[in-house]
């Protein structure tokens, strides 16, 4: 992936550096957030139709680890040690990424006719505090509608390559689609609907649910991909390397290697070979109207 030298989003907090901030654990209860009015109405809002209830997020540990998560404390103090990391290669590479997913969503909220707001993008080593509770590194990368905001412990990269066996910087980037695409369904109106409705779900059927809301994240990181190809930033074997993340995290795959059996009822982002397939669906189709995950099988 060609990303030196191209345009870096301004919409990045550098957190890192400042250690960790204690507290009880990273808290699971469902978060709010979403815009007032019930969200945009992107091609009639098809992605949505029928939908009532939905989930929340995250690309390996959603209702175990917390991907979108509930009410919380926040705030941080900056300092010299995190500014001065302002200007390091992972750095100019986040900032780089979320600038492509910043384009590509503008774009495709204004052929819509509505306009596109990109979400914050907080990095982060150790821990800090969202407004959807304490995030420490354990907890992976997460999104919170309640702030707007992707959470990032920059340390995951390193455990996406010598854990999960997916390395590349496209792998990397699918990570950060990934997020985003979350905020994209925040923005969509999806994840606040399914947080009211989700009290009264099962934990069976809120898994299910999540099941779909993760994939439709996996979709919408394909359209993020699809208009990096088309900028011509992509080098051979760049798809490879998301396809290959994407299988490593899927639940069965996530089981089988720390427990030696899956349990599908606990699936709560998809197996390996749906979010293979749906960031493919993405990829090849480079339209939102192709990440319905919420009508028929999956």
């Amino acid at each position: 992936m060609q990303w030196r030298g191209r345009r870096q989003s301004d919409n990045v907090e550098d957190r890192r550096g400042g250690g960790s901030t204690g507290g009880g654990g990273f808290r699971i209860p469902i978060g709010g957030g979403g815009r007032g009015g019930g969200g945009i109405g992107i091609g009639g809002l098809v992605l949505i139709l029928g939908i009532c209830w939905l989930t929340g997020i995250n690309p390996l540990t959603l209702l175990s680890g917390g991907d979108i998560t509930g009410d919380g404390g926040g705030g941080y103090e900056q300092n010299a040690q995190r500014r001065t990391a302002a200007n390091d290669e992972m750095s100019q590479f986040v900032r780089t990424v979320l600038a492509d997913t910043e384009d590509t969503w503008t774009t495709i909220f204004q052929q819509a006719g509505d306009r596109y707001q990109p979400p914050t993008l907080v990095m982060f080593s150790g821990g800090t505090n969202s407004a959807c509770g304490t995030a420490s590194s354990a907890t992976g990368p997460f999104y919170c509608p309640t702030d707007r905001k992707v959470y990032l412990d920059t340390d995951f990269f390193r455990e996406l390559d010598q854990r999960f066996g997916a390395s590349g910087d496209f792998a990397e980037a699918y990570v950060v689609a990934h997020e985003v695409g979350h905020h994209v369904q925040n923005l969509l109106g999806v994840l606040p609907k399914f947080n009211q409705a989700r009290q009264r779900m099962s934990e069976v059927e809120a898994n299910r649910m999540s099941v779909r809301v993760e994939l439709q994240a996996d979709c919408f990181a394909g359209v993020w991909g699809k208009y990096t190809e088309q900028q011509g930033i992509l080098e051979r074997g760049d798809l490879e390397e998301a396809l290959n993340a994407a299988q490593q995290i899927g639940d069965d795959t996530l089981q089988k290697r720390s427990q030696g059996y899956v349990v599908p009822d606990s699936f709560n982002h998809g197996t390996s070979a749906q979010r293979m397939k749906w960031f493919r669906r993405g990829f090849d189709s480079g339209n939102i109207k192709s990440c319905d995950t919420f009508s028929g099988e999956v």
